[in-house]
């Protein structure tokens, strides 16, 4: 624990940048310390591999250490024991055996960020802090300090401006989280897996009607960053999506699969399918995003920031045509599965990210073109979501399905035919 202030005795670990186990490099940020007087980011001194991080709240004595980096190949043991702090509240000097730390050189405001994730933005701790509170991408701030850096009184300017609404709704209150995407399997079942990768605010056990009708083959779900058991991962723009969603899938060791999209998890799986050919066998897309520009911005963000079913129900059933399915129970179901404000924060900020100003600004036309993937598009002619004419800029090979009475929810409104579909694949 490095010392930024004359009378700092100890300082509390606010967030961890990187997880246990993670590669880190000389430079890299590797975790947020607050003091009484002080907001500060801490980088790597070395490179190696990190373990043994104290948990996020902790309170570490001056020269404590808060976690052990290993060299690559270095074996790595049990937790080593830290050594009791004095009755000053100070760990003994003999404890810091590499000297001064550089950064504690730096006052607080003049901290430089060094890692991958803060080259493109230069920004003091404290203005990181400040924005991380407020729940602002500081990446969007135009910096006043030398060389564009970001000044605390950058993001206070920036708070005191008309917000538009996916900040506000994002500016809740939550941290982004590091961490895998949480993967669930299905009992039984044989032959080749089916991946099934659901909408923006939606998640694994929205697929359970279709499921019904795929129970003789092995399911695997992957949930989206900020999404049901996913952590709330930092998004900037869909090709950090499809990162995300690439690494659980290939983590999933297998050597082929069909894969089945929905909305925005339909864009994604196109992409999977784009660069991971070999290893899907057919691409199902529902209602996928990626083809056109147009999106239902207003219902997205309304279902983001709903806090309550009464609020919730009249945006769910802007997703299907006929809007009894969506009966009380159903959106009182859906408001459970979305009682984390925190979760709910950093979806909108997902859909800032990806959707700007109710924009779809990325285009899987090109993506599509060149996948040979055996491919169905499934499509209601009642959706309010995503106009269904973008169906009709798929090339000829790919075979497209459009049903009357049906919204943006195929799999959920017309279960059986979509899974009468999907068994032609199979």
């Amino acid at each position: 624990m490095p010392k930024v202030d004359m009378d700092m005795a100890s300082g509390k670990i606010m967030v961890w940048h990187v997880a246990a186990g993670d590669k880190v490099s000389q430079g890299d940020p590797l975790f947020d310390i607050e003091t009484d007087k002080a907001a500060m980011e801490v980088e790597a001194s070395e490179s190696g591999y990190l373990h043994h991080p104290v948990a996020e709240g902790t309170d570490v004595p001056i020269g404590q250490p808060v976690a052990w980096i290993y060299v690559e190949g270095e074996e790595v043991g049990p937790p080593p024991v830290t050594v009791a702090p004095s009755a000053t509240g100070h760990a003994p000097e003999a404890n810091l055996d590499r000297g001064r730390d550089p950064a504690i050189e730096k006052p607080a405001e003049e901290a430089v960020s060094g890692g991958a994730e803060h080259q493109k933005t230069r920004a003091t701790p404290l203005a990181r802090s400040l924005a991380r509170k407020a729940g602002i991408d500081i990446g969007r701030i135009d910096g006043s300090g030398p060389r564009g850096r970001v000044q605390a009184g950058d993001v206070r300017d920036t708070l005191q401006q008309p917000q538009s609404q996916p900040i506000q709704a994002a500016a809740a209150g939550f941290s982004f989280e590091t961490g895998t995407l949480a993967v669930t399997r299905s009992k039984g079942g044989a032959g080749t897996p089916i991946v099934l990768l659901h909408g923006f605010a939606s998640d694994a056990k929205s697929w359970a009607p279709l499921e019904g009708h795929l129970s003789d083959r092995p399911i695997i779900r992957i949930e989206l960053p900020s999404h049901g058991k996913s952590p709330k991962l930092r998004i900037t723009r869909f090709a950090d999506l499809v990162s995300e969603v690439r690494r659980a899938f290939d983590a999933l060791d297998i050597e082929t699969a069909h894969l089945v999209g929905h909305s925005l998890g339909g864009a994604v799986a196109l992409a999977l399918a784009d660069t991971r050919h070999k290893t899907v066998a057919s691409l199902t897309l529902l209602a996928p995003c990626g083809l056109g520009p147009d999106i239902n911005g207003q219902a997205l963000t309304g279902i983001g920031n709903a806090t309550r079913a009464e609020s919730l129900g009249p945006w769910l059933k802007y997703m299907v045509a006929d809007e009894r399915l969506i009966s009380d129970g159903y959106v009182r179901a859906a408001m459970a599965t979305r009682a984390d404000a925190g979760m709910r924060g950093a979806q909108i900020a997902l859909a800032d990210a990806v959707f700007p100003d109710g924009v779809q600004a990325f285009d899987m036309r090109a993506a599509l073109d060149r996948v040979e993937t055996p491919t169905k598009i499934v499509w209601g002619r009642q959706d309010r979501i995503i106009p269904w004419q973008h169906a009709l800029r798929a090339p000829g090979r790919v075979s497209l399905h459009l049903f009357e009475n049906v919204g943006h929810t195929p799999q959920f409104e017309i279960p059986n035919e979509v899974g009468k579909l999907l068994r032609s694949h199979l």
